[in-house]
């Protein structure tokens, strides 16, 4: 459906409010959020956290402000109720780098491998997947594994990476990239640390290693946000996409963060441009029209239902702590 252009004489928030009412409605938005629809939502948070407390309501309506997979999670959470993505182009590179059909190829050339997948994936590849992992989860996970069990990680070889360093698993990795992260510059953030030696560096293991090398504590955006309470200093330098700043600065207004640098010195290009499709004004369209909807096979649901079933079945207490650990780890 097309979306309507002219919204003179709309109060939007209003109508939000209104249409959340009406539809009996939650709305969910990641730390990725701009943040007047992280100010708006019921729930804030990590996008598995978000989906298991909207399932936990008696809402009719999901309306989740973050990418197409993560509402894709919602929906197999949630089959019996509407969910609603305000902008179906709120993809993901991650979900992108790595299609069904030749994740499955590549499952059938390693038979002996079992794959943990990044929950940043599409609804078909966590069908394809024997269990799903966040960033605080998946550490848990490996531990419960067998030694000698043969693994495929995907699809974010950074994760992968920092897990099989920090745990000493050799994991095949899936070549996929979060553009975000990737776009961290270590020589601007050598920079940013020489203007504030004092000032520890938290970074998402979605990151390269080059820029987790510097980091004091590397976690999920849950994580992040503990540590930066935590810390006993009062200056953060923060490797993740910054609208996680809002939710800090909301929550410790005497301390200061600073969003990690891109390559041309600032934190601009680090926006992530799936997250900042959704705006306030699609959101209310979203409520209004209940479009557009996620729709998922049944058959497809139960299958990747049953990946993110084993997440839980082996480190349900991790969703919604978020944390990889303080461990410092250093790149061979």
């Amino acid at each position: 459906m097309e979306q309507p252009t002219n919204f003179s004489g709309v109060d939007i928030r209003a109508e939000i409010y209104r249409l959340r009412r009406e539809k009996n409605a939650v709305i969910l938005a990641h730390y990725y959020q701009k943040p007047e629809l992280q100010d708006i939502a019921d729930f804030v948070g990590d996008s598995l956290d978000l989906s298991r407390k909207a399932q936990a309501t008696d809402a009719d309506v999901i309306a989740f402000c973050g990418v197409r997979f993560m509402a894709e999670t919602a929906k197999i959470l949630s089959p019996h109720k509407t969910v609603v993505l305000p902008d179906m182009d709120a993809g993901c590179s991650l979900e992108d780098s790595c299609p069904p059909e030749q994740f499955a190829a590549f499952r059938a050339q390693h038979p002996d491998h079992i794959a943990l997948t990044y929950i940043n994936c599409s609804a078909e590849v966590k069908g394809l997947s024997d269990i799903i992992v966040t960033s605080s989860s998946a550490e848990a996970i490996l531990a419960k594994l067998p030694a000698d069990q043969k693994i495929i990680f995907g699809p974010d070889r950074n994760l992968g990476g920092y897990l099989a360093r920090k745990t000493g698993r050799d994991m095949l990795l899936w070549p996929g990239v979060c553009i975000v992260h990737e776009a961290f510059s270590e020589t601007e953030l050598l920079k940013l640390r020489a203007q504030h030696p004092a000032a520890p560096i938290a970074a998402h293991p979605e990151c390269p290693a080059v820029i987790l090398d510097h980091a004091d504590y590397v976690g999920s955006t849950r994580g992040i946000l503990e540590y930066a309470g935590a810390m006993p200093g009062d200056t953060l330098i923060v490797a993740t996409e910054p609208h996680i700043i809002h939710q800090m600065e909301k929550a410790m207004p005497g301390k200061h963060f600073i969003g990690a640098p891109g390559a041309d010195g600032n934190c601009n290009c680090n926006i992530c441009p799936y997250m900042a499709l959704n705006t306030m004004e699609k959101l209310y369209v979203a409520l209004r029209d209940l479009e557009p909807r996620i729709e998922i096979e049944e058959g497809l649901r139960l299958c990747a239902k049953k990946s993110l079933d084993a997440m839980l079945a082996m480190a349900s207490g991790t969703v919604g702590q978020g944390d990889l650990g303080p461990a410092r780890v250093t790149g061979d």
